[in-house]
C-alpha cells in the first residue's frame, strides 16, 4: 500500500502517544529520573516533538550530536496531542491553504503550536518519499506539554545506540525488529486538512 504524502505515524495506546526529543544529559537525565521535565527545561521556549523515531535519529545523529546525547521517549496524552493539533498553524506559508501571507502570519502569531512536515527516514537515515510530523509547542502548549500532558519519560538512548550498531554492521532485519511499532494515528480529516502543506 502506498503511503500518503502526509501522515502521522506513532507508537500509541488507547490514551497516549509517544513522541521523541533529544537533550543534553543535564536536562535529559533528570527528566527520566523525575518522570517530568526539570525546572531547567525552559517552558517559555519553542520545543519540537517528533512521533517518528527514525526522524529523531536523523535529527540527533543516533544520540551522538552535541547537546542531543540523551534521547527521550515522552509519552503524552492523546487528548493533549490533539489539542495541540487543533490549535496549530503550518510553520510556513502555503498558497491554497492560507488566504494570503498576511493571514498566515496572523495565524502563526496566535497559534501555540506549529506543524512542519519533513521527509520520513529509513534505517540509513535517508529520506523517504513521504513525510512525517514535527510539532512545535510554545507558550500555553509548551507549558501543558511539560506539566499536564506528559505521563512518562523513558531514556531510549541505549536503544538508539543498539539499532545504530546493527545498521552499521549491515544487520538491517535485526535493526528493524527493534524499531518502535509506529502505526497510522487516527485523526479527523477536518483537523489534519488545514495542516497539510
Amino acid at each position: 500500500m502506498d503511503e500518503p504524502h502526509h501522515r502521522i505515524r506513532a507508537l500509541r495506546t488507547d490514551s497516549t502517544i509517544t513522541v521523541y526529543q533529544a537533550y543534553a544529559p543535564e536536562i535529559g537525565l533528570p527528566a527520566v529520573q523525575e518522570g517530568r521535565f526539570p525546572a531547567a527545561w525552559k517552558r517559555d521556549r519553542m520545543t519540537w516533538i517528533k512521533p517518528s523515531f527514525l526522524w529523531m535519529m536523523y535529527r540527533c545523529g543516533w544520540g551522538a550530536k552535541a547537546g542531543q546525547e540523551t534521547v527521550l521517549a515522552v509519552e503524552i496524552t492523546r487528548d493533549g496531542f490533539e489539542w495541540a493539533l487543533r490549535h496549530a498553524c503550518l510553520s510556513s506559508y502555503v498558497r491554497g491553504v492560507h488566504p494570503d501571507q498576511a493571514a498566515w502570519q496572523r495565524q502563526l502569531k496566535r497559534a501555540p503550536a506549529r506543524v512542519q512536515w519533513d521527509p520520513e527516514r529509513d534505517l540509513h537515515l535517508q529520506p523517504l518519499p513521504y513525510r512525517s510530523l514535527q510539532l512545535g509547542l510554545s507558550g500555553e502548549a509548551a507549558r501543558r506539554y511539560a506539566d499536564e500532558w506528559t505521563t512518562s519519560i523513558r531514556d531510549v538512548t541505549p536503544l538508539a545506540h543498539e539499532i545504530h550498531a546493527l545498521v552499521s554492521g549491515g544487520d538491517l532485519d535485526s535493526a528493524a525488529r527493534l524499531l518502535p511499532q509506529e502505526d497510522p494515528y487516527p485523526i479527523e480529516e477536518e483537523v489534519l486538512a488545514p495542516l497539510q502543506g
